[in-house]
């Protein structure tokens, strides 16, 4: 093993923890421009990893690049995303049903 593979799998473990935590949460809301570059990164990243012979660093990246894939589809405005429009339905009908505050 070469002592890369384990500098690169290391880092891509630690994107995954951190990642974790956006995919956990209902509310999060990361727009397709930031979710989709990234996931395309790390299965390029992944792809030249494994022909490089550093299998360890290819199986991180392409875990991360399926990470923000779920976060792609699960936590992004899109209009195949049925749970951000029920969540903003949601949120809107609490505010404008809410009873006038007295004076």
């Amino acid at each position: 093993m070469m002592w890369q593979d384990a500098v690169f799998l290391c880092g891509s473990v630690f994107s995954l923890v951190v990642l974790v935590p956006t995919l956990r949460d209902s509310m999060a809301n990361v727009p397709l421009g930031t979710a989709l570059p990234s996931a395309t990164i790390g299965f390029v990243y992944g792809t030249a990893f494994f022909t490089l012979g550093m299998t360890m660093s290819a199986v991180g990246s392409v875990l991360t690049g399926v990470m923000w894939s779920l976060i792609a589809a699960l936590r992004s405005p899109h209009p195949y995303n049925s749970s951000s429009d029920s969540e903003v339905s949601r949120s809107t009908d609490s505010t404008t049903n809410a009873a006038p505050h007295a004076d």
